[in-house]
């Protein structure tokens, strides 16, 4: 069973409001904070992607939580565990992500919030490895996947099966922590 919430000393992790679809729409549609997915999300796919998240929560216990600012209230994005299950080399795994609005952007919030996530995995759901990835053109997640302890090895980097062949993000990076 999955805590409600996950407090840091700043962030509050926490399952998701009605009120947070707004700002997870304005978010995923912003095309600088998506810049490095293959297109940016219409109201209705960010409105499924809630509903399946929330489904993942119910149904495993993990998934991505809200990220609170707790002085403000305000929702500056998420992070959480996601089971990554197409066919690639390191799959089956559960990965760790985040997306947060630009205007949290360069202050610690993603690796303050990861650092709280791999600690409920590896403490709460006993996971041995969580990964991230990426594309290789994202160099600010492969910062925070590296100030939160990940490590990559060139020999693990790899296409991304859902991007058709000579996407400009078909390659991506791996990043790796055993618990």
């Amino acid at each position: 069973m999955a805590p409600t919430e996950i407090l840091t000393e700043r962030l509050r992790l926490r399952r998701w409001r009605d009120a947070d679809r707004a700002p997870f729409a304005a978010l995923n549609a912003d095309p600088v904070v998506m810049e490095h997915f293959p297109s940016a999300l219409t109201t209705e796919q960010s409105n499924v992607f809630v509903d399946r998240i929330e489904a993942t929560f119910d149904e495993q216990g993990l998934g991505l939580w809200v990220v609170e600012v707790v002085e403000t209230s305000s929702v500056a994005g998420y992070t959480g565990l996601w089971p990554a299950t197409f066919d690639a080399h390191f799959t089956p795994a559960m990965e760790i992500g985040w997306r947060f609005a630009k205007e949290f952007w360069g202050q610690g919030y993603a690796t303050e919030a990861a650092r709280a996530v791999l600690d409920d995995g590896f403490s709460r759901l006993g996971l041995d490895e969580i990964v991230s990835f990426t594309a290789t053109t994202n160099e600010p997640s492969m910062r925070v996947m590296e100030r939160i302890g990940m490590r990559h090895d060139p020999a693990d980097d790899f296409d991304h099966p859902a991007l058709e062949s000579g996407h400009r993000l078909e390659r991506h990076v791996l990043f790796r922590l055993r618990r």
